[in-house]
């Protein structure tokens, strides 16, 4: 009798898997009869469930409950980063770069001190200004304060005990959330949309062919704990990485990461959010100051959407960081770069997730070493053309680069909700991820 093969077997689990899917939901946990705005962390769901838990806002009084349509009504009832306990309900599509009029912002209306896009390309580029030093001077000036004008329309402040949650098909865009030095905070349902920067710096100095920054996510979290991402979607929208033009040779970047968590923060869950079409993704921990870092960054990333984003998802520094149950769609290798970057001090604990890899992308390139010694992951199912096999993607990692990497992390995971097999991610996580799902 010949014995089954190895991607037949799998495609029979999947089959058994999908059978009785409607007997056990992969989903999150339902908050059966719980408004929206007052549904909790569950117990135990990831590094956010620690100690106290993650309750945003919902012990709010009926002062403190909002609706908001516009920008305007959303800065109001954020009220400074206040610490109220409030929730906030966004309906229909918020635009950051829009006046208090509701009159919507262009580029030019930030711009100071003479700044224009073509000045700046003259004054730096390589040929006149070289490419030793970062640029400085009058029109450098000119760009920072451009900036700084729209940061203060754009970047508003998230205080402690809140929660900002979606109706139906909720977009916020242009905004990038900025979660800071904050304590408690749930973020669900919303369509983050095209956080875009008007005024990139370029850094001639940043890799061998320099580098144009951009300042803005879609949601940045610095110093804060206990925060529940959730059931959220970002993209780009109409004005994706993949449009931008080419000045002195290198893209001109103006997006930064989608969801950032890093400055000391610590305790976050990331949960079934869909990240889409991007470059710069999810980075943990920004720099590799040990002073600022150790012992904190501790997130969990579980049952998310990973759609043609080229890297950071995630990258990591010095966190303890649960990795499981999400879904890779990397189609194309000219653009990719990796998807778990494993940093200095970084101990990311993967396991179970489902990769779709183009027939372009090896799977040694799914982890990349950004100065880490070690990564564990396990669990691994890659589906590459017809192909659909178990894949140790540490041991692709290490047999295609220099030094090896371990996959000793020194932890394992214990706050998490049930880990599936992987071959069940592609029928469940696709499905119900993202934002305009709860109801």
């Amino acid at each position: 009798m010949r014995t089954p093969s190895r991607r037949a077997a799998v495609l029979a689990a999947a089959a058994l898997c999908a059978a009785t899917m409607t007997v056990v939901p992969a989903g999150p946990a339902a908050a059966h009869g719980v408004p929206l705005g007052r549904q909790t962390l569950p117990p135990g769901d990831g590094w956010a469930s620690a100690g106290t838990g993650t309750t945003g806002g919902a012990a709010a009084d009926a002062a403190h409950v909002y609706t908001v349509t516009t920008r305007a009504g959303l800065i109001a009832a954020l009220n400074g980063a206040d610490a109220t306990p409030k929730i906030i309900y966004v309906k229909g599509t918020v635009d950051a770069n829009t006046g208090d009029d509701g009159q919507k912002l262009t580029c030019d209306a930030y711009a100071v001190n003479g700044y224009t896009l073509a000045g700046y390309l003259a004054a730096y580029d390589p040929a006149v200004w070289g490419r030793d030093s970062e640029p400085s001077g009058p029109l450098e000036d000119a760009r920072a304060a451009s900036a700084a004008r729209q940061t203060a329309r754009i970047k508003p402040k998230v205080g402690s005990n809140t929660t900002i949650v979606g109706l139906g098909r909720a977009v916020l865009k242009g905004f990038n959330l900025h979660v800071d030095k904050a304590d408690n905070v749930i973020v669900r349902n919303i369509h983050f949309q095209d956080a875009y920067d008007c005024f990139p710096q370029w850094d001639p100095t940043d890799g061998a062919d320099g580098n144009w920054n951009s300042l803005y996510d879609n949601v940045s979290v610095t110093g804060s704990t206990h925060v529940w991402a959730d059931h959220n979607t970002f993209d780009d929208g109409a004005n994706p990485d993949s449009s931008q033009p080419l000045y002195f040779g290198r893209p001109y970047q103006v997006h930064d990461g989608q969801l950032d968590i890093t400055s000391g923060a610590d305790l976050a869950t990331v949960s079934w959010n869909r990240f889409a079409d991007h470059d710069k993704t999810m980075l943990i921990g920004s720099t590799n100051n040990p002073a600022t870092d150790t012992g904190k960054l501790n997130v969990t990333v579980h049952h998310n959407v990973f759609d043609t984003v080229l890297q950071r998802a995630p990258r990591v520094r010095f966190g303890q960081v649960h990795v499981y149950n999400n879904h890779y769609e990397i189609p194309d290798g000219a653009g990719y770069v990796y998807s778990l970057g494993v940093g200095v001090q970084s101990k990311i604990y993967a396991e179970n997730n489902f990769l779709r890899l183009g027939a372009a992308v090896p799977a040694s390139e799914i982890v990349y070493n950004w100065g880490g010694t070690a990564v564990h992951a396990e669990g691994s199912l890659v589906a590459q053309g017809r192909r659909v096999r178990p894949t140790d993607v540490l041991a692709a990692h290490n047999a295609a680069h220099d030094p090896d990497l371990s996959a000793d992390v020194g932890w394992t995971p214990t706050l998490h909700t049930r880990v599936d097999p992987a071959v069940l991610v592609p029928l469940t996580v696709p499905l119900l991820a993202g934002a305009g799902r709860l109801r």
